[in-house]
């Protein structure tokens, strides 16, 4: 079996080529990290059942076993901290990749698998929370309903696609699929507006292709990519029963084709310099011409709204233009197919089968179908996250280590402090906001103070396909009437249960869920070095997010706007740049056509570059000046630098490390864990690394940025 070290987000939550939908846009790569928020809920009582602890990593917080001492740590950091886990751990066949993040997140199944499973049946309308949770799992269980089913519940979508006669009728589609299923070229969204961090705006954003990225149907490497979604896209046509399948396919590769062609690249999508563009709603039958935008917006129910910031603004007009210039039978095999795309793992087993061997299999390696009491767990958290998460945190977040997180917390941000003040490269007046800025940082750990209610979710007993559509009409009705509207401070990002962190610039915060603060990443039990190695290395990335290459463009109140001196600027742009050469250097025997994209990644590896310094700085600063213990022949700090590469311990398949490295924003998990530690001094000193060590950099040579 083929398997590939590689990493999992912790700034967003990792995503590969996924079905396409209005709402499946990249909301991060501005680097603001909008995500989808959740709200206030009423209470009801946690399922039963005895509470699934976590496994710890060794005794002081490092699985010596999983280590490989015989290699030099110069030479290959991640291996000497976990070679002997990589090479006798095997990758899950329901899996296309394995390591920290996903240890954590089956142990979050299996406690949400737990609760949903242990709530009292009841009517759905009257039952409250548990009883709406326990129908939408217990419906996708229902595999024989399903089965006998088949297509049918598909078949009210395709009539309506079946029955448009008009260019119009298909914009209105479009902006219909934001509330429920669909795919549309312009995709729309509401989150805080950055030139008014106070206020919610409509956002576009492009959209419309079902490979993920431009450079799937544009790069001729990825020619078997495209045969087989030309295959599949004629599968799924033919399933539904669609005329003339195959020619159907080719038509709308050729669509998507030209829509690719269109769009911008990843690295310009998330350049905020670039990505604030507000229009007028009047304006965009004039800057966009072709396509019926008052049709589309009136569908979506944004019609109200004075104007939408267009993130990718030179795109428009020629995707506009390829709508306009597509006849109507390709438009509607085009949205049909997405609609098959996106509900076929709620149909029958033949649909199921589809979706999984071409977007999981083929496209990421991975050999088997996940369970699907994980698919049904899942199905119902994107529904109910926060009703689910409630529960979750009475089992699982106990008070103190909500207080030992705000400690190291506390600690990590006043090595930032220290850090700036220290900095040589930067001057008094871009200090003095970089001060201001953190300052002004604000926390979430473990979950919200409030809930989301969901009174107003309609939930129906068995009906699986109408559920997933009332919850996403639910949820895009609940964002699209906030348009204008004062933000909520308070709402969350990411439900409680979910092995993930992040940072947002327009609220300038970062958030911890509860999932993750658990070993490796925090054990409360754990030695100091590890923790502030680990958690504290994270709590610096997402502290870093702040200040890399599209946080920094912010200020403390998350307004958008330049703090920066030119002098300052250029100074941090050339260590970026050197940086990024850094990591465009990093070679994949595997795959020797793929590279590390720089300015893709700018913003993960200064967080990671950053996030460590910072974390170094506050563990020495908890020492109060007294030595640290040894452990087990490990100093202080090399048990610092060996938490932080255990975290990035992760198996890839090949395919998956492709996907990754075309549509994914952070580098390889092997190279995570070694490649921050070669610009830091300390960690040379720590190890006795010299030129001699292959992973060997010059002093004068290093990245020093924060």
């Amino acid at each position: 079996m083929k398997k590939t070290l590689l990493c999992v987000a912790t700034a967003v939550a990792l995503s590969v080529a996924a079905p396409l939908a209005a709402r499946d846009i990249d909301r991060c790569q501005d680097g603001a990290c909008d995500l989808q928020p959740l709200f206030q809920a009423d209470t009801d009582a946690a399922g039963g059942g005895d509470a699934i602890p976590a496994a710890r990593m060794g005794e002081w917080g490092i699985d010596t076993d999983g280590m490989d001492t015989t290699v030099d740590p110069g030479d290959d950091f991640f291996a000497y901290v976990s070679g002997n886990w990589a090479e006798n751990t095997e990758i899950p066949s329901d899996r296309s990749m394995y390591g920290s993040f996903l240890v954590l997140r089956d142990l979050s199944e299996a406690r949400l698998r737990q609760l949903v499973e242990s709530y009292p049946a009841g009517d759905p309308a009257t039952g409250g929370d548990a009883a709406k949770i326990g129908s939408l799992y217990q419906a996708f269980m229902d595999e024989a309903t399903i089965e006998s089913l088949g297509a049918k519940p598909l078949q009210p979508h395709l009539d309506a696609i079946a029955a448009a006669e008009s260019k119009e009728d298909m914009a209105r589609l479009m902006g219909e699929a934001h509330g429920g299923f669909g795919a549309s070229l312009f995709g729309a969204y509401v989150s805080d507006d950055q030139r008014n961090p106070d206020s919610y705006a409509l956002y576009l954003s492009q959209s419309g292709i079902g490979l993920g990225d431009r450079a799937m149907y544009l790069d001729e490497k990825f020619e078997p990519q495209r045969e087989r979604y030309v295959e599949y896209i004629a599968q799924m046509l033919e399933l539904a029963g669609w005329e003339e399948p195959q020619q159907r396919a080719e038509d709308v590769m050729r669509m998507e084709t030209r829509i690719a062609e269109a769009h911008w690249t990843r690295a310009d999508s998330r350049d905020r310099s670039k990505t604030y563009n507000p229009v007028a709603l009047e304006e965009f039958d004039t800057t966009a011409p072709g396509f019926p935008w008052s049709t589309f917006f009136n569908a979506a129910g944004v019609d109200y709204a004075e104007q939408a910031v267009v993130r990718q603004d030179s795109a428009f007009p020629e995707m506009a233009k390829v709508f306009a210039d597509t006849d109507l039978d390709t438009l509607k095999a085009w949205q049909a197919f997405h609609v098959v795309d996106e509900v076929a793992p709620l149909l029958s087993k033949e649909f199921v089968d589809a979706e999984y061997e071409f977007r999981a299999k083929f496209l990421s390696g991975q050999p088997e179908q996940r369970p699907r009491w994980k698919r049904g767990v899942g199905f119902a958290q994107d529904a109910m996250g926060e009703a689910i998460g409630r529960d979750f945190v009475e089992l699982y977040f106990p008070p103190d280590a909500k207080a030992k997180m705000d400690e190291l917390v506390a600690n990590v941000k006043a090595a930032m402090g220290a850090r700036l003040d220290q900095l040589d490269w930067m001057g008094t007046e871009t200090k003095k906001e970089a001060r201001a800025k953190l300052e002004n940082f604000g926390l979430k750990i473990g979950h919200p103070d409030k809930w989301r209610d969901y009174a107003d979710l309609q939930v129906v007993a068995g009906d699986v396909v109408g559920n997933a559509e009332r919850s996403r009409g639910f949820e895009w009705d609940y964002d699209r009437v906030r348009i204008g509207k004062p933000v909520d401070k308070d709402e969350w990002g990411m439900t409680p249960q979910t092995v993930n962190a992040y940072y947002s610039s327009v609220k300038n915060e970062i958030v911890f869920p509860a999932a993750i603060l658990q070993p490796p990443f925090f054990d409360p039990d754990a030695d100091p070095a590890v923790n502030y190695g680990a958690i504290g290395g994270v709590i610096g990335h997402e502290i870093i997010h702040g200040f890399d290459d599209q946080g920094r463009k912010s200020d403390g109140t998350g307004l958008l706007r330049d703090w920066w001196t030119a002098e300052d600027a250029e100074q941090f742009e050339a260590e970026a740049a050197k940086l990024g050469a850094q990591y465009e250097s990093y070679e994949f025997s595997q795959l020797p056509d793929m590279h590390i994209n720089g300015a893709v990644a700018m913003g993960e590896n200064i967080g990671d570059l950053g996030g460590l310094t910072i974390a170094l700085e506050a563990y020495r600063r908890s020492l109060d000046g007294k030595p640290a213990p040894v452990i087990d022949g490990f100093t202080g700090e090399q048990r610092l630098f060996m938490g932080w590469a255990q975290v990035w311990r992760t198996l890839w398949r090949d395919d998956a490390l492709r996907q990754q490295l075309v549509n994914g924003t952070h580098s390889p998990g092997h190279i995570r864990a070694f490649a921050p530690l070669r610009n830091i001094d300390a960690w040379y000193d720590a190890f006795e690394v010299t030129e001699d060590d292959k992973l060997w950099i010059a002093p004068e040579d290093r990245v020093r940025i924060w």
